[in-house]
């Protein structure tokens, strides 16, 4: 490995590592090599864009913290997530379709009941969502574990809010319940609306650069896990709203495109009475059998 040269270069760092013990690290690393040496060939990479480039890594890994993942943010704005997810979550006919996890989910979200209200204070007109968890066949699945969590009506995740800002009350928008013996779930939120990504730091900035909006569709958030079947991540979006056909994150499906029904200010699901309008959303979410 004395005479390396741009034509031999690539060769001797795949051969570097036969040695791994790991076959399927050897494999990725080998092949991530041979193709970022295929780019930097191609597009003739220059001294300063390689920089420039390591000095974005390095901001994006500044910006990260246990509240903000930049480096998600960057896969996800340049479709990484996307495609990585659809290509891992193959599913039957007739189950609810994955979608990327996202930067803004958080452990240990407050438990609610079916029927309470997760807003906890955030702003927003009212929501009510209900809907069923299922398998493939139609039975109800119960007491499968449902997160959700989604931005409030000025467009913030309750961990997006300064600490000096009055609407710091913790897990606002986000919490996680059981499905009843049915299958069914039912809380309260508010009504879900566009929001723009983290925007602030070094993606948000090359989004700039690259002329791209960071805004994406209205949505909320699902995670539901149960035993025996594969854990779901997914988005139900907002039908009607504004960038369904340019989500920053490139996350929008057809089929998890639903309507948010507007009611007139009356008596609410769970009985209350509004003097204001409010929203119903109904989903029903079919789960796959983990394969054993």
């Amino acid at each position: 490995m004395r005479n390396i040269i741009e034509d031999t270069i690539t060769q001797a760092v795949v051969a570097s590592m036969r040695e791994a013990e790991d076959a399927r690290l050897r494999t990725v690393m080998t092949c991530l090599v041979q193709h970022l040496h295929s780019f930097a060939r191609e597009v003739k990479l220059t001294e300063d864009e390689w920089f420039r480039a390591i000095r974005f890594l390095t901001a994006v890994g500044h910006i990260t913290d246990d509240k903000r993942q930049e480096f998600i943010l960057l896969s996800d704005t340049l479709g990484l997530s996307t495609l990585v997810t659809a290509q891992n979550n193959q599913k039957p006919s007739g189950c609810t379709e994955s979608t990327d996890f996202g930067p803004l989910f958080v452990e240990g979200a407050r438990e609610y009941k079916s029927g309470d209200d997760i807003s906890n204070g955030a702003s927003g007109e009212p929501c009510f969502v209900s809907g069923r968890v299922l398998s493939a066949d139609g039975s109800p699945i119960a007491s499968a574990r449902i997160d959700v969590w989604q931005s409030d009506e000025d467009a913030f995740y309750d961990v997006q809010r300064r600490p000096e800002s009055s609407l710091t009350a913790e897990h606002q928008t986000r919490g996680r319940l059981s499905s009843a013996a049915d299958g069914t779930f039912n809380f309260r939120s508010i009504l879900a609306g566009a929001h723009p990504i983290p925007h602030d730091g070094p993606v948000g900035r090359l989004l700039d650069a690259l002329g791209r909006h960071p805004w994406r569709p209205a949505h909320l958030h699902f995670m539901i896990a149960a035993p025996g079947y594969e854990t779901l991540v997914t988005h139900i979006f907002r039908n009607g709203g504004q960038y369904l056909d340019s989500d920053a994150v490139f996350g929008v499906r057809p089929s998890l495109i639903a309507d948010w029904v507007r009611h007139e200010p009356g008596v609410a699901p769970d009985g209350t009475s509004l003097g204001d309008a409010f929203y119903t959303l109904q989903y029903d979410f079919v789960l796959n059998l983990r394969n054993i």
